[in-house]
């Protein structure tokens, strides 16, 4: 039967990686992604026929996919961290739309505010939202009111994609919308290249986090009001101690 599996293979090491994602990988004739993410898994399946495409290409990487699987073919469409978290497998969907073949099977993976969490210590223990600040599908427009409601709901804030080459004052731009309601002295980390060689963290505050450098390998922790660094970590309790 001809099927796309959505895997979401983590931040890209084995360590991450699931068993359900191995296992999918294994099982899939052709495995197609982001060049980047494909890059990451080469050497463990040498068997398997690899197909890439460049950024901003998500509709062409889709439609491979989705032809190629009729042509009788399990396909593997990889994505970095989850399937569905800003991952492949809602555009899948919508490309199928109501047809009912190919099959279509979504394997979850870890995200990176979850692994991001991890190496900075536990900033998400409790209520957080997850933010894009790439502007190239979304409004500025939206993703300050997002930041904003945010930041006045006292959420743990996770920031994806803070920088790139075409937005490098996005990460300045974000903090600067949320010192209007969150004070300079607020926890913040930052978590780098997570899984991968490189890997670092950095924990300051978010008025040092306003002129920090970052990239698009950077994931973003902002705190709520009761985090606090124990240890040199960035923690979020929930209160589990004052019941």
């Amino acid at each position: 039967m001809s099927k796309v599996i959505v895997v979401g293979i983590g931040p890209g090491n084995d360590a991450n990686m699931t068993i359900g994602a191995d296992q999918a990988l294994k099982k899939a004739n052709v495995i197609i992604g982001y060049h980047v993410y494909v890059d990451l898994i080469k050497e463990r399946y040498p068997d398997k026929i690899f197909m890439t495409t460049s950024m901003t290409q998500e509709v062409e990487r889709c439609q491979m996919a989705l032809d190629m699987a009729m042509q009788g073919k399990t396909v593997a469409m990889v994505c970095s961290g989850d399937s569905g978290i800003y991952g492949m497998a809602s555009l899948i969907y919508e490309l199928r739309g109501e047809n009912t073949v190919p099959e279509v099977e979504i394997i979850p993976g870890l995200t990176a505010a979850c692994s991001g969490s991890a190496l900075l210590g536990a900033p998400l223990t409790h209520d957080f939202a997850v933010i894009s600040l790439s502007d190239r599908l979304t409004p500025w427009s939206k993703i300050e009111k997002r930041l904003e409601a945010a930041a006045i709901a006292d959420l743990s804030i996770v920031l994806y994609n803070p920088v790139s080459r075409g937005r490098p004052d996005h990460l300045l731009r974000a903090c600067d919308i949320l010192l209007r309601h969150l004070p300079a002295a607020r926890i913040c980390g930052i978590a780098q290249r997570i899984g991968r060689d490189g890997e670092n963290r950095r924990i300051m505050t978010l008025g040092e986090l306003r002129n920090a450098e970052a990239d698009m390998f950077c994931t973003v922790f902002v705190g709520n009001s009761m985090t606090k660094i124990i240890a040199k970590n960035m923690v979020t309790p929930r209160g589990y101690r004052d019941v």
